[in-house]
């Protein structure tokens, strides 16, 4: 979710560099000192590779190996690893979808044997919501959340008011696809809003799926009747591809998290609905043209009181590694308090890893850098419901995704004819009845 992807693949080469002068080592062997860990391409994933080698491998002794991607790669190669028991990787960014599965897979060390054993790390401290959403039925944690978040609807105030417009604290989908109309200012490349259309299960129906919660659908029913393209989730999706199609940005079918921070950040567009974690880079003005100029407001909705989704990007170790000592040292570096103020002091506090500590919401400093957004974050990700998010039962836990194994390829598949409608390229129903044949040979395996 984050930079363009020529930083990404710089920042890759960079840090290949640096580990090639360190000497060899990873999961399947080689010096305990030395341990492997393999990421998602995210602004706070490409501040910790900064400074690790100052900070923790100066004080550790422990030589850390990062292997840096963008989103929908990290998840295909992180899949590939651990699900195959590969053994490159001693550590590994995984999210609230994977860890459940995987913890009961048995392809995840847990990790509150290591927390519990260190009282400095200060479990306790860690937000209820991302523990419950990283832990296996076993009530274990088996990935420490580096940040969580939730998604909220950022807008550009100087745009709104230049418009004579006000954004509600909370509000509906048809209010924002009435301000997009309002503000969509083509001839000066201005998008009324930016949104995810990026084929992926974690890329554009991460956005999409909380509309169709708040619209009234949902990917199944109770007892697993598949409901893709049902009046609910049909209606939803036309809304979403419409609104993109009428006032969003240019190549929206290829526009995931990264290309949208890019967008909004550059000022681009006059609203940007994603992840809550998106905030602190664009009030770094290092990073961003829009720094200070950025309001807050909650996940739009229609037929439910909330909308938000919950999610966090998390350090999972692999069964497979034989550096556990190693992983873990580095692991509860990154999610410590530390690490958060160490972040907030090197590269500016807008850019702390948030939304997993209740302490970082009490500290002077991140108060100040993130007072327009910090409480909208934090009420978010309590708000975020993974049980009810919808207007019915659900068959599994989850916002944004149906907390099943099946789900990453089914959501995927269905992806790639959604964001085919909003490239012209089919309609949305002919998408949908298609995604619902999927999501009936699914269904078949659970009824």
């Amino acid at each position: 979710m984050p930079v363009s992807r020529k930083v990404i693949a710089a920042l890759a080469v960079a840090a290949l560099g640096l580990s090639a002068c360190s000497g060899a080592g990873g999961g399947s062997g080689g010096d305990d000192k030395t341990i492997t860990v393999l990421m998602v391409g995210n602004p706070q994933m490409e501040d910790i590779a900064k400074l690790t080698a100052e900070h923790f491998t100066k004080e550790s002794g422990i030589t850390v190996r990062f292997t840096i991607l963008p989103e929908n790669e990290l998840r295909d190669k992180v899949t590939q690893d651990i699900a195959n028991q590969g053994g490159q990787y001693d550590v590994a960014t995984i999210g609230a979808y994977e860890a459940p599965i995987w913890a009961k897979n048995g392809w995840l060390h847990e990790l509150s044997t290591f927390a519990d054993a260190d009282p400095a790390y200060d479990r306790a401290d860690l937000l209820e919501p991302i523990v419950a959403s990283l832990s296996g039925e076993d009530g274990k944690l088996y990935a420490a959340p580096f940040y969580g978040e939730s998604s909220f609807l950022m807008y550009n105030k100087e745009l709104f008011a230049a418009k004579g417009i006000t954004m509600p604290e909370r509000p509906t989908w048809r209010q924002v696809a009435d301000f997009a109309a309002q503000l969509d200012d083509k001839a000066n490349g201005v998008a009324g809003i930016c949104l995810r259309g990026l084929p992926g299960w974690g890329e554009v129906f991460a956005p999409l799926t909380t509309v169709v919660n708040t619209f009234g659908g949902t990917w199944f029913e109770k007892d697993w009747t598949p409901k893709v393209n049902a009046p609910e989730f049909t209606e939803a999706t036309k809304f979403y591809v419409d609104l993109i199609r009428a006032h969003g940005q240019p190549g929206a079918s290829q526009s995931g998290f990264t290309e949208c921070l890019n967008t909004f950040g550059q000022g681009k567009a006059a609203m940007w609905y994603d992840a809550t974690s998106a905030a602190g880079t664009l009030e770094d003005p290092a990073a961003s043209r829009v720094a200070g100029k950025v309001g807050y407001a909650y996940a739009p909705v229609e037929k439910t009181t909330a909308a938000g989704w919950l999610w966090a990007w998390a350090w999972a170790m692999p069964k497979t590694t034989t550096h556990s000592d190693s992983a873990w040292e580095f692991i509860s570096w990154a999610t410590s308090k530390e690490y958060e103020k160490l972040a907030g002091e090197q590269l500016g506090w807008s850019r702390v890893p948030s939304g997993k500590r209740a302490s970082t919401y009490e500290l002077p400093q991140y108060q100040e850098s993130a007072r327009s957004f910090a409480d909208v974050t934090l009420r978010a990700i309590e708000e975020a419901d993974p049980v009810n998010p919808g207007l019915q039962p659900r068959p599994a836990l989850g916002v944004q995704f149906v907390g099943i194994p099946e789900f990453a390829d089914l959501g995927t598949k269905v992806s790639q004819e959604v964001a085919a409608a909003i490239a012209g390229g089919t309609t949305v129903d002919q998408a949908l009845a298609d995604g619902q044949k999927l999501a009936e040979e699914v269904a078949a395996k659970y009824k």
